[in-house]
Formats: structure tokens, C-alpha cells, sequence
């Protein structure tokens, strides 16, 4: 049943009076607070960006770098983030030189450098990061790798992305493995959840280290620490993490953790660094074989394979994305991943908080360290919809339009926030 809007959710009228107050919101393209009281007399402001950016407008110096600004206010990097003009450059040139035939080293030097860039960005050595295609190849491979028994358990929660529970719904079939589903609390999930239900035969704990419903982000050090006091791992699935804060992997305790570069790491598809704690590499198997994990050629068809994390990348990388990754990481080790996060996190709580005002029912927590908002809207999702495209504002509806997701990116600007929240005061 849809959700209701509550009897005292504020009109337009008293949402400018209330936020206006309190220096929370102005709406851009509405009215002003006099021009409520004369509808006539408001004027509309242009989707695009403005011609002159002050430092408001324009926190980090990034806007002009993500042409999507001109047309968008574009909060919807959890679903897929923009490309910046270097990592569109860098695609072009990989394009040029391999239409060309020219420079054909290339690719090969942007694994390297994208290898010693993430592992500077992220606190990770060279050797325990894998490029894969897919985030889900990473838990794919652990699966495979992990010698499961029947009645061992996987400890998950609802908040987790899809992949996962198809993933450990196939393993309880095969191997007779249960697969524990923790159930969220006003869109929170507590380590002593996950210890109410980790036990001795426990041998995995996987979680969205920020969730992709709702933002909520774990804690990963004291979730390792429970992991490994019962003998089990801890992997995290970052696709919505990585790029979003600053981090250190090998202090986060994390075992494994894996992300694709097409969303807050602004790359493409098709290169997802996979991050294997080196104490587990020389047990971690890979779940297929080829000519890419050859370390050295031996007599008699035989072979050296790798012992690195690279020993997990079975065939030639997907070197359009590996560029694309090249440049991205570049480029965020530029603009400073605690610079994006302080921009990105005040923004979306004043987005939380814009959105508790309107009398909209929130999904993600308080003071919730991340870029993603999500609230039951109350509204009709496909009049909604209708009015969030007409103003050229850009999120993600979830369970059946009935869940608005907004995310801020490093591009974002108080502006954008504004214009998603007066589309919904428009309509309250």
C-alpha cells in the first residue's frame, strides 16, 4: 500500500517560511518568500549553469569538468556516475590509438599506473588488487574459493544489493549452506545485529559497505573483528563507497572488498578493483584459468602462475575501462577524497533534512557519514516523475517508484539539492 503523506506534511508556503528561517533551502525557479504571496510574479531560472560560478556554486572547482551540470541536476550518481572531460579524453585517445594502431603499450602502462593509483587512494599494496569486470566476480570468486560444507552459514542483511542474495540462494541449494538475513531498523543494521546472528559455523559476513537503498554505511572495523573472532571473513561490496570518502583498506580490517568504477569513481564499466587482503592470496583460488595469470612459460606446455591478486584475472583486461579507471583515479587523487566527502555528506544531510521538513518518511538514518538519501516520498510516483523531469532533475525511484533515492556527487551544488526539494514542495 502506497505511504501516505502526513496530515500536518508542510504546503509549499510554510516550507519556505520554515526553511527559509532557519537558512535551510531556497527553491530555486519558484517563487521567493514575497513571491508566494504573488504567484504571478515569480520567474523561472534557467535548468543550466550559471554563466559566473562563485566558490557556493561550485565548492570544489569540478562543475565545469562534468558537462552534465549544464542540462541536469543530476543526483543520481548511485545509479551511474557522469564521466569528467579527462576521462572521456582518456577513453577517446585509447580509442584513437587502438583505431590507429599506434602507441600500442598504452594500455598496458594504464594498468600499472590505475593499479599504484587506486592502491595510494585506497591504502592497498599492488599486489592484492585485481582488475575484474563486475563487482559480482569478487564474491563469485571467494564462493568458489571458500570450502563450504553443509549447515556452515553466510551472514547478510536486508540492505545488501540483489547479487548477493541470487548468489548464496544458489550456494544454500548446492551445498546445503544457509544464508542469515538480517532485517533493518529504521534503515539501520548494528554490529550487534550481526552477532545475534554469527555463530562457530559461520564462515562469511558480506555486507554493502554504503547500501545501495538507502546509503546507510557500516562500520567495517568492529564487523571485521567479529568476523575473524568466529573464524569467518568480512566482505564488503564498495561500488557505493569507493570515491565517496577517504579510506585505508588494511586499517578498515576488511578481507575483501570489490566495486566497479561506472558510478562514484566516475570510470565506466567493465573495471572492477577487487581488493584481496594478502594473507589470503595464497589460499584464494581463482574460479577460472587462461593465458593472463601465466607468470612463466615452462617446458612441455607447463606453466608459472601468478601469486599475486593479478592471479585472479584469467584474460586480457577490458583496456578501454582500465583507461577510463587510469583517468578517473587521477582525477579524483586531484580534487582529494576528504574534500568530496565533506561537500558530498553536508549536502546530503541538508537534502535528509529538507526532505524530514516536507513531512517525507526517511529510509536513510541520521547523521548517516555518506552521498545517498533515500525517503518514502508519499506522493504519486508517476506524476512525480513527470514534475522531476520537467525541472531536469535526475534521481532513482525504487520499490515500484514508491522510494526516491537521491545521490550527491563531488559535482553537486546547493542548487541542485534546492530544485529536487521545491519539485517536492510543489507538490506536498
Amino acid at each position: 500500500m502506497k505511504p501516505s503523506v502526513p496530515r500536518n506534511t508542510l504546503n509549499r508556503r510554510r516550507f519556505l517560511k520554515t526553511t527559509a528561517a532557519a537558512g535551510l533551502v531556497t527553491l530555486p525557479g519558484a517563487h521567493t518568500l514575497a513571491d508566494a504571496e504573488s504567484p504571478g510574479r515569480a520567474q523561472p531560472v534557467p535548468h543550466g549553469r550559471p554563466a559566473r560560478l562563485g566558490p557556493d556554486d561550485d565548492p570544489l572547482g569540478v562543475r565545469a569538468t562534468f558537462p552534465v551540470t549544464e542540462e541536469l541536476a543530476y543526483l543520481n550518481t548511485a545509479s551511474v556516475g557522469p564521466v569528467p572531460v579527462p576521462v572521456r579524453d582518456a577513453l577517446h585517445a585509447y580509442a584513437d590509438n587502438k583505431m590507429r594502431r599506434r602507441d600500442t603499450a598504452s594500455g598496458r602502462e594504464s594498468i600499472g599506473r590505475a593499479r599504484t593509483r587506486f592502491g595510494n587512494l585506497f591504502g592497498a599494496d599492488e599486489d592484492e588488487i585485481a582488475f575484474l569486470y563486475a563487482t559480482s566476480g569478487a564474491e563469485n570468486i571467494i564462493v568458489s574459493a571458500m570450502d563450504w560444507r553443509e549447515g556452515d552459514n553466510v551472514v547478510v542483511d536486508e540492505l545488501h544489493f540483489v547479487t548477493t542474495f541470487v548468489l548464496y540462494r544458489e550456494l544454500e541449494r548446492r551445498s546445503g549452506v544457509e544464508m542469515r538475513i538480517i532485517p533493518s531498523r529504521d534503515g539501520v543494521v548494528t554490529v550487534d545485529d550481526f552477532a545475534a546472528h554469527t555463530d562457530e559455523r559461520t564462515r562469511l559476513i558480506s555486507v554493502a559497505w554504503v547500501s545501495n537503498r538507502n546509503g546507510f554505511r557500516y562500520d567495517l572495523p568492529p564487523l571485521a573483528d567479529l568476523a575473524h573472532a568466529h573464524g569467518a571473513y568480512l566482505y564488503a561490496d564498495a561500488i557505493q563507497a569507493w570515491g565517496t570518502f577517504p579510506t585505508n583498506l588494511h586499517d578498515e580490517g576488511v578481507d575483501f572488498a570489490c566495486g566497479n568504477g561506472y558510478k562514484w569513481l566516475h570510470a565506466d564499466f567493465g573495471c572492477a578493483p577487487f581488493y584481496v587482503r594478502r594473507e589470503h592470496l595464497e589460499w584464494m583460488t581463482p574460479d577460472r584459468y587462461g593465458h593472463s595469470q601465466v607468470a612463466e612459460t615452462l617446458p612441455g606446455q607447463r606453466f608459472r602462475l601468478k601469486t599475486s591478486a593479478e592471479k585472479l584475472q584469467y584474460a586480457n583486461p577490458a583496456y578501454g575501462p582500465v583507461a577510463a579507471m587510469d583517468a578517473a583515479l587521477g582525477f579524483l587523487e586531484g580534487v582529494g577524497p576528504d574534500r568530496i566527502a565533506e561537500h558530498t555528506h553536508t549536502l546530503a544531510g541538508e537534502l535528509r533534512a529538507g526532505a524530514e521538513a516536507l513531512g517525507m518518511r526517511l529510509f536513510t538514518p541520521p547523521d548517516n557519514p555518506s552521498a545517498i538519501v533515500s525517503f518514502h516520498h508519499g506522493l504519486e510516483p508517476e506524476r512525480l516523475a513527470d514534475a522531476l523531469a520537467e525541472e531536469g532533475v535526475s534521481i532513482t525511484f525504487q520499490e515500484d517508484g514508491e522510494l526516491l533515492r537521491a545521490a550527491v556527487g563531488m559535482f553537486n551544488n546547493r542548487a541542485d539539492v534546492d530544485r529536487l526539494l521545491g519539485v517536492l514542495a510543489g507538490l506536498v
